[in-house]
């Protein structure tokens, strides 16, 4: 196995890791949650997600397949919490996170292209 591959197998461990966190998120109970989180919770936790997406689809210019996954998985998530004591379904909870995606999807990609750039330029 060459180390392409074993970079691009470890990214998408890393994403299912990640989806294994929210999911346990989403499995406590309401009156379990750790602090207020709210939004600001959902945001962060979809922005690492969509940035790991990205990272394991190897190209900045897949960022809009990345959200959509991230979006996608959003959704179920939701759906879950519909069937854990003292949680709810939530559309602007997939909002936050959708958006959150795009933000760290769109974080990596900037930085992805601002590396390749550089590096194409001769520059350190």
């Amino acid at each position: 196995m060459n180390i392409r591959k074993i970079r691009r197998y470890s990214a998408w461990v890393a994403v299912a890791a990640w989806a294994g966190v929210i999911f346990w998120f989403s499995s406590l109970p309401g009156t379990q949650i750790p602090g207020r989180f709210g939004p600001l919770g959902h945001f962060g936790e979809y922005a690492i997600f969509g940035a790991l997406i990205l990272i394991a689809l190897d190209a900045p210019e897949r960022l809009l397949k990345a959200v959509a996954l991230a979006s996608a998985y959003g959704v179920t998530d939701e759906l879950h919490q519909l069937f854990v004591v003292g949680r709810h379904a939530d559309p602007i909870d997939w909002i936050v996170d959708t958006t959150g995606a795009l933000i760290g999807a769109a974080a990596i990609a900037w930085a992805w292209r601002r590396i390749s750039a550089r590096n194409a330029s001769g520059r350190p």
